[in-house]
């Protein structure tokens, strides 16, 4: 088994084998937030939903700390144009949708798919998100690649991404698939917004414009949701915040999506570089800064719940959310290696490991929140605190090796992942880069602390003095035990007057920008 990234980043097969043959620990005790969104358990959701997102990067908050996803480039064709989309634009070092180094035929993406799987346990996803939309064309070549994945890896989830035009089209054949996920990019219900955004689309073997186009593609898309969810196929709704053109009506589009019954909504910064050539960014749109994400995820919380880890990812992007392993797995490569087959005991194995730590995780956070109720008071603001990880819910990572920093919000009721920040890398090459290190700050400027497993004295003292505090004391520990660990000891700090409350500035938000990829 090669390449597994374990739970703690550390283990081997050996030790891999022997965990997940060990006895379960505490039983699971469902989700340690009071507004957790997509971090619930198995406490949270009726017992078939689970079994469908626990291991699902994208529908699970804590899964994508333990899983990986795999997209297939089949589906070069689209029906729509947003005006946030170049997919003629392509670069190795950038990570947005729509964007490919290869497309691939069905037959190629199934050699690839057991290539992946045998290199990569952790993979329980494979989904089809591109480079155009999986449905366009007739879904052919998706659905062609499902089928015979089914017969190949059964055990594997199937995952598609589409804008919803043709979706009502092709429920009964997604429902015959046993495709349980559907994501459907959703960014109005008010065709007046939709048309500063889509400025066509091919409907009906016509192309409309305009309010018209709007007017088609909102009716296709709830028609479609609406499908779904009538069948119990799980659906996230994706929509880009593009301020000044649907960032308030964000809001209403979560409330419509939930009353159709989606399981989750992902709420994304616009990518705007002119560099990728696409209309918002010729033109000068802006994307959000971090606090306007944030502010405006939190004025959604009760509607539908939100999803916050999403990475914006490639059509062909391979591996943990975060990371991109794409560049190990080309045609070339896959042809190089002959014929795989998918090795489905390494993964059952991975599987049962996951399951065995995860019992133990659920109670060991519940415990940590019980404790911090009882003694710290609800007057206590929450603060933000960014992470250096490497996965496996654990500070495992050195501040000056981090790509991105995950940000969790921590307070009186309990700690819950709200971000990521993709930065540069500080230290290459055994020195520090002190650009790199301005945009860290630039990155993470709204965090009281940033928890990492090891940091030099240089950038400590950077952090320091920007009124961040590094915090190293908890180094190869869990993450959310740590952090509702630190804020008992601020809150204590805090009431004896021996440190002051930080008023975090306004953070940046790097988008597209390609993270964690592997030496």
């Amino acid at each position: 088994m090669a390449n597994v990234i374990s739970l703690d980043s550390i283990l081997g097969v050996g030790e891999l084998k022997a965990a997940a043959e060990a006895p379960p620990t505490a039983a699971a005790s469902g989700c340690a937030s009071s507004s957790c969104g997509s971090s619930d358990g198995p406490a949270d959701m009726a017992p078939e939903v689970w079994e469908k997102v626990k291991n699902h990067p994208c529908y699970s908050e804590e899964a994508h700390h333990y899983f990986a996803r795999m997209h297939v480039a089949v589906a070069p064709a689209c029906n729509i144009q947003c005006n946030y989309c170049n997919r003629k634009y392509d670069c190795s070092n950038e990570s947005r949708p729509g964007v490919v180094s290869e497309k691939l035929t069905p037959d190629q993406a199934l050699r690839k798919i057991m290539a992946v799987a045998k290199e990569i346990p952790q993979l329980s996803v494979i989904g089809i998100a591109g480079p155009g939309d999986s449905l366009a064309a007739g879904g052919k070549n998706t659905f062609k690649t499902f089928e015979m994945l089914a017969k190949k890896a059964p055990d594997l989830k199937l995952c598609l991404s589409t804008n919803g035009l043709a979706l009502p089209d092709h429920v009964d054949t997604i429902a015959n698939y046993n495709i349980d996920h559907v994501t459907i990019t959703i960014n109005m219900v008010d065709p007046e917004v939709g048309q500063h955004i889509y400025p066509w689309i091919f409907h009906d073997h016509k192309r409309w414009t305009g309010l018209d186009a709007a007017k088609i593609l909102h009716e296709r898309q709830m028609l479609g949701l609406e499908m779904l969810t009538s069948r119990g196929i799980l659906v996230k709704v994706n929509s880009v915040m593009i301020p000044g053109i649907n960032d308030e009506h964000l809001m209403d589009v979560n409330k419509a999506v939930k009353s159709r019954g989606a399981f989750l909504h992902n709420i994304m910064p616009l990518i705007s570089d002119p560099a990728h050539g696409t209309h918002f960014g010729l033109t000068g749109q802006r994307g959000p800064t971090a606090q306007e994400l944030k502010v405006l995820q939190d004025q959604c919380e009760g509607g539908a719940k939100l999803m916050r880890h999403c990475r914006q990812c490639r059509a062909d992007a391979v591996g943990l959310l975060g990371e991109d392993r794409g560049s190990e797995f080309t045609i070339d490569q896959i042809e190089a290696m002959g014929e795989v087959e998918y090795d489905q005991e390494a993964a059952r194995t991975y599987r049962e490991h996951v399951e065995g730590e995860r019992a133990g995780r659920h109670a060991a956070k519940a415990a940590a929140q019980a404790d911090v109720a009882e003694t710290v008071g609800t007057e206590v603001q929450p603060i933000l605190i960014a992470v250096a990880t490497k996965g496996g819910e654990r500070i495992n990572e050195h501040f000056g090796h981090a790509k991105e920093f995950q940000i969790y919000e921590v307070g009186p009721k309990g700690a819950k992942f709200v971000g990521h920040r993709r930065v540069d890398q500080y230290c290459e090459g055994g020195s520090g880069d002190e650009d790199a290190l301005g945009g860290v700050l630039s990155a993470i400027n709204d965090c009281t602390a940033v928890f990492v497993a090891k940091i030099g004295g240089c950038p400590s003292q950077n952090l320091k003095d920007a009124g961040i505090e590094p915090v190293d004391r908890f180094a190869f520990e869990y993450i959310e035990e740590s952090a509702l660990t630190y804020f008992k000891d601020y809150a204590e700090r805090l009431g004896q007057g021996a440190i002051n409350a930080r008023e975090g500035q306004d953070a940046v938000i790097r988008t597209g920008a390609f993270t964690a990829r592997r030496a």
